[in-house]
């Protein structure tokens, strides 16, 4: 190892990768603790709206505007992300905190496939490979064979595809236009939109305590995405995004203390193996850039 590597740059964007993990971790915890008594609509109605007034109070300090040059590809990812928050959300109601993990995990894989025929990106072998071998992790939620697959099982598998298709056509969006703030306004207004239309159908009165987490829950999420964007600007993609699995450490230990829940063994060895999966699809991505490409993997925003 060259001497010099863990600059102060280095050490701060290490440090902004974890406390996203955090953000993002205490986030979800949220999300699955609202599960237990109000519908998706509920949350997101109200957290979306707020996230969307974020950004428009942002942008009046930066006067960047929330146009965007692929409106197209914004609408794709603005009804993916509905789509992929709203399964989330009951993934999270219908399974145990930690085990939602192997499917987030997914999502960095499913991605280095989708990216080749959507964004004519080079295709190459080792996705596939990598893909099989966090399928092989998937599976060790299921140690008595399919039967024991469940509905929350499939509901955290569209969540991931949903995921996905937002992250590519953010990526699609940035490689085209350097406008972040739209990537995260757009997406919140379709959530707010989408869910204010069957919130009358749902809706139940919130507490003072309830409506506190929603606030909190918008204010994790909103925070959670512009930390990994400072991140991006400072290291490169390949080397935040395993980073981004000390998501799993959190999320073991908020669904302890929080949940009491206490993942088996299977559940670990499926997440080292699913992790092990998505850092050797980065690895060897890594292998094929002469040098980083810092600018574009930092336009690219995960799904809200």
């Amino acid at each position: 190892m060259k001497r010099g590597v863990f600059t102060a740059p280095v050490v701060a964007g290490v440090a902004l990768v974890g406390f996203y993990t955090l953000l993002i971790s205490g986030a979800d915890a949220i999300t699955k603790m609202i599960a237990q008594g109000y519908a998706a609509p509920q949350l997101f109605a109200l957290s979306g709206g707020l996230v969307a007034v974020f950004c428009l109070l942002l942008n009046r300090r930066s006067g960047h505007g929330m146009r965007t040059r692929c409106p197209g590809a914004m609408a794709i990812r603005a009804g993916a992300t509905v789509a992929g928050t709203v399964a989330f959300f009951y993934a999270f109601y219908l399974l145990p905190f930690a085990d939602v993990f192997l499917f987030i995990a997914l999502i960095p894989i499913f991605a280095a496939l989708m990216s080749g025929p959507l964004l004519d990106e080079p295709l190459r072998r080792q996705a596939w490979a990598a893909l099989a071998l966090g399928t092989v992790g998937v599976m060790c939620l299921f140690p008595g064979g399919f039967g024991s697959v469940g509905l929350g099982h499939l509901v955290a598998l569209a969540a991931a595809f949903f995921g996905t298709v937002s992250m590519v056509a953010s990526r699609y969006i940035g490689m085209r236009d350097n406008n972040l703030l739209a990537q995260v306004f757009y997406p919140n207004l379709a959530l707010m939109g989408v869910m204010a239309l069957t919130l009358p159908f749902v809706f139940r009165p919130m507490g003072l305590a309830d409506l506190g987490l929603v606030l909190a829950y918008a204010i994790l999420l909103f925070g959670a995405r512009w930390v990994l964007v400072a991140a991006l600007q400072i290291l490169p993609a390949y080397v935040v995004t395993p980073l981004v699995n000390l998501q799993f450490l959190w999320m073991v230990v908020i669904g302890a203390v929080v949940f009491g829940e206490a993942p088996d063994a299977f559940v670990y060895v499926g997440a080292g193996i699913v992790i092990l999966a998505g850092v050797w699809l980065i690895y060897d991505q890594a292998k094929q850039q002469h040098e980083p490409v810092r600018c574009v993997p930092a336009k690219a925003v995960p799904a809200e």
